[in-house]
């Protein structure tokens, strides 16, 4: 096999000062000087992240010379002509804890590419890497790159097809543990970095992941052929969050959220790390494979502009937990519990009669990934009420369409995913539409998804026979009183205040921070208590703290708002509800 062109070398090079040093080798660089550009962000997180701001020092030679170089603009470089090989080294702080950039530190390190690699213009062929192994003996690397000369420890040599392929495949680093298991006749491995629990139950990882990836593939008939899948997952004391990629994921979770020898039941929290992995693991074909145009088009320098965001991402939020019920890793009143926990979370936003969810995806980049204060008052989540919206969808093909969401997704992969054709705007609406072969579901679409409406899921629900309920959240610490703080976990300080709320009449706001209601002292240990000590029509003075400088303001607490949802089997449903319920959620259901 001939030598790629174009070669990376990563060296793990300082962990305790958290620095990467890498080496990008251009065999022929253009005659007129080599221009390197860095992506601004990464597929799968839509926010411009300017990832060259990382970069310490850079330097370049042919020859042994040194070959200069100027900027161009904040994420590209020009370097002088030379005849090649070109080389140029750099070094990157690497100290993001998240799945998008680049961590190192003496107990893990982590890479995501696009933080890190080089986009070399006028190169569209093969790139080679090296990942040189560390002195720390008990380290080794986990990737689904090609291997090509690799060590024990999965240091050594690879090779990606392209720059593209080259950044769709993560790289851990660390004292690895690897929970391995085949689904669909597939390797996969669950590949932790971090400090573990001790009594980790591998052999409930292997059960619960195994059936949720074979019911996933199933769905899609059993596509993609896959040499390999890995979970990339960093344990830490409290993060979550999870990056799709073409043949893995990266996720970051809570030590408390793995499960353990000797535990009976699933914990919510377990079943929470479950729902990520299944999240991600769909996004293996919708996002990675079901591709919008304008992302595929997208060098990732700029923002990419699409009103599709729910489709991808609001569509995948509906399938992770549902996939867990048909895998058996939810009962049925589990996951209604999760779809009225959703239906609550959207409820309590008002930013969702300001903004669509056509809105709220095409501006992902300036509100959902930079939030303030005033977020929840100014949009809605295309995650949360995305999930909603393909709940109503596939509830409204299964009653008058003879068909599903599932079918849908079946003919986008079919069309697009299958081919490698990016999808144009709209292209699940189109899809829904022609097999549902309801005449009206164009406009009910248009309506959800670019109107500002209340979603009729407690009706459509109603006609699979679940009853939806609305009562006072017991477990909301303004269950006695509302006010409408947002408070910041475990503080005292506010992160914002409901729209239209009494808090917001008095003049209070994110940042300030509260020290007193009446008489008495408000810390974060007892803000809650406070709180429920309130009464509805008693008014009360709000001692608070802004810009170090001590405010007060009159409180009128009001009658709590029963804006909880609760689903239940409707035990007295009709036949026909009772057949579409069980179609839906599995005999269990019936």
């Amino acid at each position: 096999m001939a030598k790629p062109s174009l070669h990376f070398h990563i060296r793990l090079a300082d962990p305790q000062a958290h620095r990467l040093r890498l080496q990008c080798r251009i065999a022929e660089p253009q005659a007129d000087g080599q221009v390197l550009r860095l992506a601004s962000w990464t597929r799968g997180s839509y926010l411009v992240r300017d990832f060259a701001r990382h970069i310490t020092w850079l330097r370049a030679e042919s020859h042994g010379q040194p070959v200069c170089w100027q900027r161009l603009d904040k994420r590209s470089i020009r370097l002088a002509p030379c005849d090649g090989p070109l080389v140029v080294e750099y070094e990157i702080h690497a100290f993001d804890p998240s799945v998008r950039k680049a961590y190192l530190d003496d107990s893990r390190g982590f890479i995501n590419g696009t933080s890190v690699f080089w986009r070399v213009e006028g190169h569209d062929g093969a790139v080679g890497v090296t990942i040189e192994p560390p002195p720390l003996e008990d380290w080794c690397a986990a990737t689904t790159l090609t291997p090509v000369d690799t060590d024990k420890r999965g240091f050594g040599d690879f090779r990606a097809d392209d720059w593209e392929d080259l950044v769709d495949h993560p790289l851990s680093f660390g004292p690895l543990r690897r929970v391995r298991f085949a689904a669909d006749g597939i390797d996969h491995e669950l590949a932790f970095t971090g400090l573990l629990p001790p009594a980790l139950d591998e052999a409930r990882l292997r059960e619960d992941l195994t059936r949720v990836c074979e019911t996933q593939r199933a769905l899609f008939g059993n596509e993609p052929a896959l040499a390999r899948y890995q979970f990339q997952t960093a344990v830490t004391a409290d993060s979550y969050g999870g990056l799709e990629h073409r043949s893995s994921c990266a996720l970051v979770c809570a030590r408390d959220a793995l499960p353990l020898q000797g535990e009976t039941e699933r914990k919510a929290a377990y079943r929470e790390f479950l729902g990520l992995c299944s999240h991600e693991y769909f996004h293996l074909w919708n996002v990675k494979r079901i591709t919008p145009e304008a992302f595929a088009a997208s060098d990732l320098g700029a923002e990419a502009y699409t009103r599709d965001l729910w489709a991808y991402e609001g569509v995948t939020s509906y399938y992770d937990d549902y996939m867990l019920l048909r895998a058996g890793c939810l009962s049925v009143q589990e996951y209604l519990d999760l779809v009225a926990r959703t239906m609550t979370r959207v409820g309590r936003t008002p930013g969702r009669q300001l903004h669509s969810l056509a809105e709220s995806s095409f501006e992902a980049w300036t509100k959902f990934y930079q939030p303030d204060e005033n977020l929840p008052n100014a949009t809605v989540s295309y995650y949360a009420k995305g999930a909603l919206a393909a709940l109503l969808l596939d509830l409204r093909l299964r009653r008058d369409g003879d068909t599903s969401l599932d079918a849908v997704m079946r003919r986008l992969w079919q069309d697009h995913g299958a081919t490698g054709t990016p999808a144009p705007e709209g292209a699940l609406e189109r899809a829904a539409r022609a097999l549902s072969g309801i005449p009206e579901l164009g406009t009910d679409l248009h309506g959800w998804l670019r109107g500002t409406g209340e979603l009729p899921l407690p009706e459509m629900l109603a006609a699979f026979g679940i009853r939806c309920e609305h009562d006072v959240d017991d477990q909301h610490p303004e269950r006695q009183a509302r006010v409408g703080l947002r408070l910041r976990p475990e503080s005292a300080v506010l992160a914002g205040v409901v729209e239209n709320s009494p808090a917001q009449r008095a003049g209070l706001g994110g940042g300030d921070e509260l020290v007193a209601l009446g008489s008495a002292r408000v810390t974060a240990h007892n803000i809650s208590a406070r709180l429920l000590r309130l009464r509805p029509g008693e008014p009360v003075t709000a001692h608070y703290f802004r810009d170090h400088q001590l405010r007060e303001a009159l409180l009128a607490p009001e009658t709590p708002l029963a804006d909880a949802f609760r689903l239940r089997l409707d035990d007295d449903a009709d036949s026909a509800a009772r057949a579409r319920r069980a179609a839906w959620l599995g005999e269990a259901a019936a």
